[in-house]
């Protein structure tokens, strides 16, 4: 039976498609094992998957004052030592993967875990990439953390070039692992998307080409594939409020905040100024933490009061996102800007 090794670390969101693809897999026969950090033992193991832990928590990591403090502040001032300790957690993660890895037939892995290149080519095994958004370089629009929709062929593609600075962070840690731990020579070319030796790597892009259709510039080892989707199994049930709220007026917004566990007080500020502009209806989903409802009080809040006039719900702990999607007639990711047109 062929072994399948998915590295990841990273919020729940860098683990959740992973988590799904490891349940195809082993539908399909493959023997799975996926690593990411000690706080989704639970979840993955819950759906009956080999869970490896590739260090302590992610979500502590993010709700540290100095993680804040660096974010809403002076990431002058508490930078470097955010990326000493993100230096170190990639150190780890690399460290518990390698013996992960040991009899694996190939490797997937993502851009925070690209350390798992390194481990396929000491073990002479595939690796194989997954990304959840489109950071293959191309001319047909700007890389994601940019603004706007278009910068002109030229520039969108030059946009590219700051993967190159994130790929020097990554392989600080990288180069060391390689000598000490796999007895591999340092780096001296290669990528996110591309072997050591410069050849592509094969690259799974987890969402729907609806979405963002895909780059005709793109190489061949390039694939949108469609959204990964976990399957429930919770049992959830919403409770009567929320289910008021729903049935109160017309359809809902989605605004989800994902794994945002930092910037609460800005976050709900903008929150209650594009509700009371919009004046329509919204479900938010918190997060770990990325808005603070106590701090919402003329928007009637489903789990604390029920009211007539309700204009947003907080999504119930434990909602499934699949729920929340047959009752909403918009989804609206957050930060809003991340969209690269009001179009998609």
């Amino acid at each position: 039976m062929k072994r399948i090794a998915l590295v990841t670390i990273g919020t729940q969101g860098d683990v959740q498609p992973y988590l799904a693809l490891a349940i195809s897999l082993k539908n399909r026969g493959y023997s799975v094992v996926l690593g990411a950090s000690e706080e989704f033992e639970d979840m993955v193991t819950g759906y009956g998957i080999e869970f490896h832990s590739l260090g302590p928590s992610i979500q502590a990591f993010l709700q540290q004052s100095r993680f804040e403090n660096a974010m809403s502040q002076s990431m002058l001032i508490n930078g470097p030592s955010l990326l000493r300790q993100g230096q170190q957690i990639v150190d780890t993660a690399a460290r518990h993967a390698w013996t992960m890895c040991q009899g694996a037939d190939a490797v997937i892995l993502n851009m925070n875990t690209s350390f798992g290149i390194d481990i396929a080519e000491a073990l002479n095994i595939p690796a194989v990439m997954v990304a959840l958004q489109p950071l293959n370089s191309t001319s047909e629009f700007p890389l994601c953390i940019y603004y706007g929709a278009d910068f002109g062929r030229a520039f969108n593609r030059l946009s590219y070039t700051a993967m190159t600075v994130q790929q020097i962070y990554y392989n600080l840690p990288r180069n060391k692992l390689r000598r000490e731990l796999m007895g591999l020579e340092s780096r001296k070319k290669g990528g996110f998307f591309k072997n050591t030796d410069g050849s592509a790597l094969t690259t799974l892009y987890a969402y729907s080409a609806a979405v963002s259709p895909r780059p005709r510039d793109w190489p061949k080892t390039a694939l949108v594939t469609g959204y990964w989707q976990l399957p429930d199994h919770s049992d959830w049930q919403p409770s009567q409020a929320f289910q008021d709220f729903l049935s109160a007026g017309d359809a809902p917004v989605y605004i989800g905040f994902g794994s945002m566990p930092f910037g609460a007080e800005r976050n709900t500020q903008i929150l209650k100024e594009a509700v009371r502009q919009w004046g329509g209806r919204a479900v938010v989903a918190r997060g770990w933490g990325g808005i603070n409802p106590n701090d919402l009080p003329d928007l009637d809040i489903c789990h604390r009061k029920s009211a007539t006039r309700q204009t947003v719900s907080i999504c119930e702990r434990g909602c499934p996102s699949w729920w929340c999607r047959h009752h909403i007639s918009r989804l609206a990711p957050w930060p809003p800007d991340l969209c690269r047109s009001p179009d998609r």
